[in-house]
């Protein structure tokens, strides 16, 4: 699936509607629980969106990117934030209410159609990734990542066709896995010739054989 982003060209109505904000690496933009009420698009850098269960655990969900937005669950009326979202590098965003941003949506339907877009493709994330982390074993999660994150090239990510600069830590993170168990999967994976490793990446070799592990 193409991952929607919004183009520079709209950046200016989030800039009308809000501020301006430098976050960086490793701080929290927010955490769970607390209120949501603001909205933010990433003009540079990447954050991690995770889920912290009651004893501690993280579930990453997504690294999102520059000309991404998050906060959507301040689209609901007096809700609370889902999850906890922290800058992987240094990052600049554009904080706005979404009843600031209203007066723009009526001035601009290429701006409410990207928004509807952003808010489907996160539920079509959000989906896939349940069903990766429920019903797939280490070996498809790792497969299906892979395929999936490479399916574009993404410079805003450093993704380019078939390379992923990730460590095998970053890949555990992202998959809810030890990296112990990503090591030796990626290192069978490499036995059989489907990838090859180097330093911080994985450059996929057969995208058939890895596909072919994934159950439909």
């Amino acid at each position: 699936m193409v991952t929607i982003k919004v183009p520079e060209s709209l950046y200016t109505y989030f800039e009308q509607a809000g501020n301006g904000v430098r976050i960086q690496a490793g701080e929290h933009i927010y955490m769970q629980g607390e209120q949501a009420n603001r909205l933010y698009l990433i003009k540079k850098g990447r954050v991690r969106v995770y889920y912290i269960s009651a004893d501690g655990e993280e579930l990453t969900l997504e690294i999102v990117e520059k000309g991404r937005i998050f906060g959507e669950s301040s689209f609901l009326y007096q809700s609370t934030r889902q999850t906890t979202v922290d800058a992987v590098n240094g990052v600049e965003l554009v904080s706005c209410t979404l009843e600031d941003l209203y007066p723009y949506l009526s001035q601009s339907k290429e701006l409410t159609l990207i928004l509807f877009q952003l808010l489907s493709n996160t539920c079509w994330h959000l989906s896939h990734q349940l069903k990766r982390s429920t019903f797939y074993d280490r070996y498809e999660k790792v497969a299906s990542f892979l395929l999936d994150e490479t399916a574009y090239p993404n410079k805003d990510k450093a993704i380019s066709e078939n390379c992923i600069p990730y460590s095998h830590e970053e890949l555990a993170v992202c998959l809810g896995l030890n990296r112990v168990t990503v090591t030796k999967v990626l290192n069978d994976f490499k036995q059989k010739g489907w990838i090859n490793l180097q330093y911080k990446k994985v450059i996929i070799l057969n995208r058939e054989a890895l596909s072919a592990l994934i159950k439909s």
